[in-house]
């Protein structure tokens, strides 16, 4: 168990001063350490930092000041205490000049030295304090572009290729099965880029039908379709100077796919039913978790279209390939999900190895949603196995591809196959199953209709 008292480093030449501070001191709530002299002071602090260093000023080899020194370069907010029996009011200047937190002339009396001990850790935690909301500030300024979390080689390696990529204007393609963190990453990359101060604007392609997904892209004029009551702009023009994250960009129609390119090739969009061009300057990230490739075989993709988003290709690993990770994974949405982020509940051994057997099939945003629920019907500090859905605490969801695939599978096959298992896995629950797909419950119902399962 750890020790909760507030640490103090006490530097002196004459053992009896320090033996006298260290009875004193231990005994009003400290966790104290002694050191004689400067140099053993210099050892203790690089040994390990105390939240509190009270030294002598006057000490051969290594004086007070020096030791001061060190110890701001460790740690700025670390208040220092200089003793000395020799005070004046040039070297007490001096002292507070160069950075300490008080300056005490000995012989002083024990609720002296005490009050200004406590007073020091005080100004030190509302220095931290002060410190920690800034930074959350300037976060939350930046909109929600945190690291992903992860560090498997696999997962690092790409993050480093997605700053590398992130000051340029290059267009981007994320690929990757659904669940995996599309998103989270494409606003990872509008954080640390040069348009990092405009807006960021995201848009669903298989979320709306093909004349809605246009007006939303391109704008258009009154009275260009029923219901076009004014003008209206698009979300590319509204997003000039920042980044747009086109998500599903595979479920774009041929005809949408056809303007898209065209604003990227000549930054400039014609809204619907009108005849002149808005200029646009859009920084694009775009995002499938269908091959590409293979769609463009099948003419359901542009090739030119394609080759314009391709520009550089970050795919990102299934979470079954980063099991690693999903110890960070799980501690992070545990914090998100609990009521003091600080103290948030943590899983049971038995729960852990569950969620690191289990196969994770929807991957992060599977796991999410699993210790939602855990955390919501969850009892005690720990969470129990008990907690975790059927799926997962029961047995490890079984591979889609097995070790004797059937020969040359079609990619329709295999969607087909993968929506009937993940809609036998979410007991026929459509909306589940489309959450675990990573896609929104309008384009799962046109794919089981388009598949002709209707009784899924």
């Amino acid at each position: 168990m750890s020790d909760e008292r507030p640490s103090i480093l006490v530097v002196d030449d004459e053992t009896g001063i320090l033996e006298t501070l260290e009875i004193l001191l231990r005994g009003s709530g400290f966790r104290v350490r002694t050191a004689a002299g400067g140099r053993s002071g210099l050892t203790a602090l690089d040994e390990e930092l105390p939240q509190v260093l009270l030294t002598d000023i006057r000490m051969p080899g290594v004086t007070g000041l020096e030791l001061m020194q060190r110890a701001r370069e460790l740690d700025p907010e670390l208040p220092v205490i200089l003793m000395t029996a020799q005070a004046s009011l040039q070297s007490a200047m001096r002292a507070v000049n160069e950075g300490a937190f008080y300056y005490l002339q000995k012989p002083f009396s024990n609720d002296e030295l005490l009050a200004i001990c406590r007073r020091g850790l005080e100004v030190r935690d509302l220095k931290v304090e002060n410190r920690r909301l800034k930074k959350e500030i300037q976060s939350q300024g930046r909109g929600r572009g945190a690291r992903p979390i992860g560090r498997s080689r696999a997962f690092t390696d790409l993050l480093q290729m997605a700053e590398t990529a992130a000051p340029t204007e290059s267009t981007i393609l994320i690929t990757g099965e659904s669940g995996t963190g599309k998103e989270v990453l494409a606003r990872f990359i509008h954080a640390r880029s040069s348009r990092s101060d405009k807006a960021f604007h995201s848009l669903n392609c298989g979320a709306l039908p093909e004349s809605l997904l246009e007006s939303e892209l391109f704008g258009h004029v009154k009275g260009s379709f029923t219901g076009a009551v004014r003008d209206k702009d698009g979300l590319l023009v509204a997003a000039s100077g920042g980044t747009f994250f086109l998500d599903e960009i595979g479920e774009m129609a041929p005809k949408t796919q056809v303007k898209l390119l065209r604003a990227i090739q000549e930054r400039e969009v014609t809204p619907v039913g009108a005849t002149e061009s808005k200029q646009v300057d859009v920084r694009i990230i775009a995002a499938t978790n269908r091959e590409l490739e293979e769609e463009i075989r099948n003419g359901r993709f542009r090739s030119d279209l394609y080759y314009r988003l391709n520009v550089i290709n970050l795919t990102l690993p299934p979470l079954r390939e980063r099991t690693e990770d999903i110890p960070l994974l799980a501690k992070h949405f545990l914090a998100r999900f609990s009521e003091d982020p600080d103290e948030p509940r943590r899983l049971t051994d038995q729960a852990m190895a569950a969620l690191m057997e289990y196969d994770w099939p929807g991957n992060v945003r599977e796991l999410e949603n699993a210790l939602e629920r855990a955390s919501v019907l969850g009892r005690g500090e720990e969470i129990a196995l008990e907690a975790l859905p059927a799926r997962v605490r029961e047995r490890p969801a079984p591979r889609l591809v097995s070790e004797e695939p059937p020969p040359n599978p079609t990619m329709e096959v295999i969607e087909q196959a993968y929506i009937h298992w993940v809609l036998q896995a979410a007991d026929g629950n459509k909306s589940r199953a489309a959450e675990i797909l990573g896609i929104d419950p309008s384009t799962l119902y046109r794919k089981i209709n388009r598949y002709g399962m209707g009784g899924g």
